[in-house]
């Protein structure tokens, strides 16, 4: 009864493994048909190549650039990298003053984009806000992004302008946000806010509610906003003469507008939205993007904590960005009867990405955006928030293909040391453990399959290339996989010489060896986990393939080599303890002892694994001791 349970056992581990095989095949074909993957692992740029791209600082007067603003640059760059998921890139300054990027592949468009981007992050007050047409020609009145931001306890939002393809409510669990929006902006049922969802806000792209004043009416607003923020009278009426007249003249329409525009965080500035359609006039820096701490994108929560079909991104604000926020929202609140003044822009290198309005005061430094939001738009825009405060402000200055550093000939030669080495470690178990030896052979094979499946679907999934240090993690995983084995098979062996028949000896063995072989695999994975977080890029990559494979390895010994090994010590073969089968007692040492053959017979031998084997045992052996009835 206990071995048809263990064979059973054995058949389902099996059969968990080639289900685990077959949906890696079938994730691989799917992301290659409609993901944009391919059949085979992405290579890093010492194997492929890529594009290498230089940024230089932009700088005004006699500006110099510091080390400190170099560095903290690039580190922000590495995490947009990251985000892009573009895995592998090397980053390094060139004379202390221009950053060189060197991206594995050949990037896509959106990826460049972002990458290249020069960008500073600013938080500015809103003064005036319009469709992107002339000042005589007002615009149509259309809805106005509206929030709410509870400080503590719970809070009611207003009606707010959010597009919805079908009305749905707040606690929908049907997330309609997955659908791009493509309808007309219409006004969403009242919601509940979490105490931790402050301002629920609607994206900028929305026109103002009213035409644009002319310019002398235009002035008289800018100067009345900065004198309320504490502006001398005088200072004030300069300041808003010169910015309605940029005001005035500004098509967003026009390429190359964005790069006319004076970004003096000191003033107040004319400025268009990032899609062009709504231009502003906005009042000083009050909060700097470097005073965010976090930024992230999902699903709101509703009353009952579970998520709705509302997307948001969240944002929190560091001690003093946080502090900042909660002057700035106490006083946008008291305008909430003065339109567009209760809104705050967040400019990015000098667009508006969007333009909120604070419906509460927010005291605690967290901020939940809501609008008209895809999962990937509001994605796009957490990261923004997240990764954009760049210290200074770059320019592309060249952008080039290059080529693969080691390219390959030196691919073929590492394949080639790992073949060598696959071939040593087959030839060392046929002679050590003769038949047994094509579970090892099999099992490596096994594990090289999910090894390159795994590979390829990470390359898809999560950027991940494969570099020559990546190769090398993956040869070295060969001895770590056989290492296993060996610990498996020596115990069985170890077993075989106390004298317990095959099937039992299996059994033993593999408890005794599965709690080495896990220990074994858990500081490797640890030693590999230490080497990902501390080692420069190049060597992550050897630390990551090696992570992979030992998880990997762990999963063929369970799902394959034990449920083969407990197969075939059933068969005649293996259990009857066959001199080429690798397990023969005799040739093992094993310590025998007289048992009963029946017909008054006894002997020494490996108890028989089938009926076959007893039937044959019991005819006796002419010439033998044992055929004369002795022990």
């Amino acid at each position: 009864m206990a071995r048809s349970s263990e064979k059973r056992s054995a058949t389902r581990s099996l059969t968990a493994l080639i289900a685990i095989i077959i949906g890696l095949l079938a994730i691989v074909a799917g992301l290659a048909q409609w993901g944009g993957g391919q059949y085979t692992p992405r290579l890093g740029l010492d194997l492929e190549g890529g594009t290498e791209i230089v940024l230089e600082p932009v700088l005004t007067g006699n500006a110099t650039v510091t080390a400190g603003q170099i560095n903290q640059a690039v580190d922000i760059i590495r995490q947009r990298i990251d985000a892009n998921g573009v895995s592998e890139a090397e980053i390094s300054t060139l004379g202390g003053r221009n950053i060189d990027i060197a991206i594995p592949g050949t990037p896509s468009p959106e990826q460049l984009e972002a990458i290249r981007k020069p960008s500073q992050l600013r938080f500015r007050a809103v003064f005036v806000e319009s469709g992107n047409v002339p000042a005589a020609a007002p615009s149509a009145p259309t809805p106005t992004p509206t929030a709410t931001a509870p400080a503590s306890g719970k809070a009611t939002t207003s009606p707010s302008a959010t597009p919805t393809a079908s009305k749905t409510a707040a606690n929908a669990p049907v997330p309609s946000a997955l659908k791009a929006a493509t309808s007309s902006p219409t006004t969403s049922p009242t919601a509940t806010a979490t105490p931790s969802a402050s301002p629920s806000t609607a994206p900028a792209q929305q026109p103002a509610p009213s035409g644009a004043p002319d310019e002398k009416t235009l002035a008289s607003q800018t100067s009345q906003s900065l004198v309320a923020l504490g502006w001398d009278k005088a200072k004030a009426d300069a300041a808003a003469a010169t910015v309605a007249k940029q005001f005035v003249a500004l098509d967003c329409s026009v390429p190359g507008t964005l790069d006319k525009i004076v970004d003096d965080p000191a003033l107040p500035m004319a400025t268009c939205s990032d899609d062009n359609r709504a231009k502003y006039v906005l009042g000083p820096v009050e909060i700097d993007g470097s005073e965010i701490s976090d930024a992230s994108s999902g699903f709101q929560a509703g009353p009952n904590g579970q998520p709705t079909s509302v997307v948001e991104v969240r944002l929190s604000f560091n001690s003093a960005g946080a502090k900042k926020f909660a002057d700035v929202t106490k006083r946008l609140y008291a305008l909430q009867s003065q339109p567009p003044r209760d809104q705050f822009a967040v400019v990015l290198d000098k667009s508006v990405i969007t333009a909120p309005r604070a419906q509460a005061v927010i005291t605690n430094g967290q901020a939940s955006i809501t609008g008209n939001f895809t999962v990937d738009s509001a994605k796009q825009l957490a990261q923004q928030l997240k990764f954009g405060a760049l210290p200074l402000s770059f320019k592309l200055q060249t952008q080039d293909d290059i080529t693969p550093q080691l390219g390959q000939e030196q691919l073929a030669l590492g394949l080639l040391a790992g073949l060598i080495g696959l071939i040593l470690v087959v030839i060392y178990s046929l002679f050590q453990y003769r038949a047994l030896a094509f579970v090892t052979v099999l099992s490596l094979v096994v594990a090289a399959v999910v090894t390159y499946l795994s590979v390829t679907v990470l390359g898809t999934t999560h950027g991940f290339r494969l570099t020559m240090a990546g190769v090398t993690g993956l040869i070295v995983a060969i001895g770590v996989t056989a290492d296993s084995f060996i610990v498996y098979f020596e115990r069985i062996r170890d077993e075989v010489r106390e004298g317990r028949p095959l099937v039992a000896a299996v059994e033993t063995g593999w408890k005794r060896a599965k709690r080495t072989i896990i220990a074994a695999d858990a500081v490797n994975f640890i030693a590999a986990v230490v080497l990902y977080l501390l080692a420069s890029a190049n060597v992550r990559g050897f630390a990551f393939t090696l992570g992979l494979t030992t998880i990997i390895d762990l999963l063929v010994v369970m799902l394959f080599t034990h449920p083969m090994v407990q197969l075939l010590a059933r068969t005649e073969f293996f259990g009857n303890g066959h001199r080429w089968s690798g397990l023969d007692p005799v040739r093992l040492g094993a310590k025998v002892s007289p048992r009963y053959r029946g017909a008054g017979q006894f002997g020494t031998g490996p108890r028989p694994a089938t009926r076959a084997a007893t039937r044959s045992e019991a005819a006796p052996r002419l010439g033998s001791a044992e055929g004369r009835g002795q022990a």
